[in-house]
């Protein structure tokens, strides 16, 4: 599969008009977008074609969203298929996680932001894309080392009936054959075999111990263990080992090696081939270490879910529906940041912009600072501390009124972030009698989590906080040591 092939995009609702606007918004990603107008249409359709994504509402009649993922994860050509659940305001918080439980990568929230839900799809699409150009990457260097082996197999059969040395395979320093006499110990290298090892011919004598001396000190072993089995009669021996070359890069191989018996059935001479396999282990590395990271970044997303819909706590459901969609909304939003630097980090400018756009009316707001990169962890941590502040003071603070003023700003203090955030013109202030949800955030996610320190100071003209944030793990370990008591005492939003 090219970066240019487009992949399919399965649409799952029972309501035309929904189906509509998702092509609408998808429509400009270039992909090929299918639409299901109810489960079994989706299924169909699954059985008979390859899919990237499914986008499907949670609420349908006779299959709903629930029961076609299940089925969906049951097929063994679907397991890995990236399913996103939409319409999920209309499911309570536990048809959420039993969704996450049934396959689902991710929740799109009514109503649907265009940007948000293009971000998604596109990152789950360019996923599906390299998993499967490294799946035929993988199968042609299979292809390449059984066709390869079957020549050398066939080398080492009419190696045997002639008992002439001759060179079973040299392409491009991939291949290389060797003879080593049993008896007198001199060997014999052909070019493939030195441009493997990364060796000069002319500068290297090829002895046992110099040979040696070039294998990977975990893998002499493999050596050793060939030996013994020659010397117990077997006639040929296959194994994976690694080399050191002479600048120090450590490449992968694979050796096939064949013996010659005189006429009193003893070993005399041992013959062989080796392939670089240094690719396709580099490849097979890739693979994993993809799979290892989309299970990561899912679990850490899961985990983070769990927590707000488990700690958020409301007067009534419709509050608690809104305060839950807000913190999810503001992980959703720095998880969009972070996509566009493939998980790299996210600046900080970029992660208050976002989470200030929705208040940006007239010049209530400053923002102030200079540019600092975040670690994902640190900007997933300090956007949800964010929407808990803006949040507060859009309910009760400067964001309030319209007379009110609201500045952020920042610095890095010898690899620490110092945030103030500073409210004034709002309603009178009074200090809080208990800590609420959104002050309880702050502190547990800034300190527990970041090795940060958060004050806050509840003046009557508006509050004042201060967030010191490490950004990186060795100033969080010194943050850690030097931990002080705030001045101010801590009260809840």
């Amino acid at each position: 599969m090219m970066d240019h092939e487009k992949v399919n995009i399965l649409l799952v609702d029972d309501q035309p008009a929904k189906l509509l606007a998702y092509e609408v918004i998808l429509k400009q990603l270039g992909e090929n977008l299918v639409v299901a107008s109810s489960g079994r249409e989706a299924l169909e359709y699954l059985l008979k074609n390859e899919v990237a994504i499914v986008l499907v509402d949670v609420c349908m009649p006779e299959l709903d969203g629930f029961e076609l993922a299940a089925m969906i994860r049951e097929h063994p050509r679907f397991r890995k298929t990236a399913i996103i659940f939409i319409s999920a305001i209309q499911v309570s918080d536990l048809d959420r996680l039993r969704g996450y439980e049934m396959g689902a990568v991710d929740y799109v929230p009514v109503p649907v932001v265009p940007e948000v839900l293009r971000a998604k799809i596109k990152v789950f699409a360019e996923l599906y894309r390299k998993t499967r150009q490294l799946e035929r990457l993988n199968a042609e260097l299979e292809d390449r080392v059984r066709a390869r082996t079957a020549e050398l197999e066939e080398s080492h059969r009419r190696l045997l009936e002639s008992e002439q040395r001759r060179s079973l395979a040299i392409a491009a320093g991939k291949m290389g054959s060797w003879d080593w006499d049993w008896v007198n110990g001199d060997w014999m290298w052909d070019e493939g075999q030195y441009q493997i090892f990364g060796l000069d011919p002319e500068n290297f004598v090829v002895t046992s111990s110099n040979v040696q001396a070039l294998l990977h000190p975990d893998d002499i072993s493999e050596l050793r263990k060939a030996q013994a089995q020659f010397t117990k009669g077997v006639k040929s021996y296959e194994a994976e080992f690694r080399i050191v070359r002479p600048d120090g890069e450590v490449r992968w191989c694979v050796g096939t090696a064949a013996v010659t018996l005189d006429n009193a059935g003893r070993v005399v001479r041992v013959s062989g081939v080796t392939v670089d396999i240094t690719e396709r282990k580099h490849a097979e590395e890739r693979q994993n270490l993809l799979a290892r990271e989309v299970d990561h970044r899912a679990k850490n997303a899961l985990a983070l879910a769990q927590s707000i819909v488990r700690l958020t706590r409301g007067d009534n459901v419709k509050s608690y529906v809104q305060s839950v969609e807000g913190r999810i909304n503001a992980l959703a939003r720095v998880h969009t940041v972070l996509s566009l630097s493939s998980w790299q980090g996210a600046e900080i400018r970029r992660l208050v912009d976002e989470e200030f756009a929705p208040y940006a009316v007239g010049n209530q707001i400053a923002l102030t600072g200079p540019e600092v990169q975040l670690r994902p962890a640190t900007a997933q941590t300090l956007a949800l501390a964010l929407h808990e502040l803006v949040t507060n003071s859009a309910k009760y603070g400067a964001l309030s009124t319209q007379s009110g003023r609201l500045s952020v700003s920042w610095q890095d203090k010898d690899g620490v972030l110092c945030l103030v955030w500073q409210e004034q013109g709002g309603p009178p202030v009074r200090k809080p009698t208990s800590q609420g949800f959104g002050t309880r955030s702050v502190l547990a996610s800034v300190e527990s989590q970041l090795g940060g320190q958060a004050d806050f100071d509840w003046r009557s003209e508006g509050l004042l906080c201060r967030l010191s944030v490490p950004l990186s793990p060795e100033a969080a370990m010194s943050g850690r040591s030097t931990v002080r008591e705030p001045s101010v005492e801590r009260a809840g939003s």
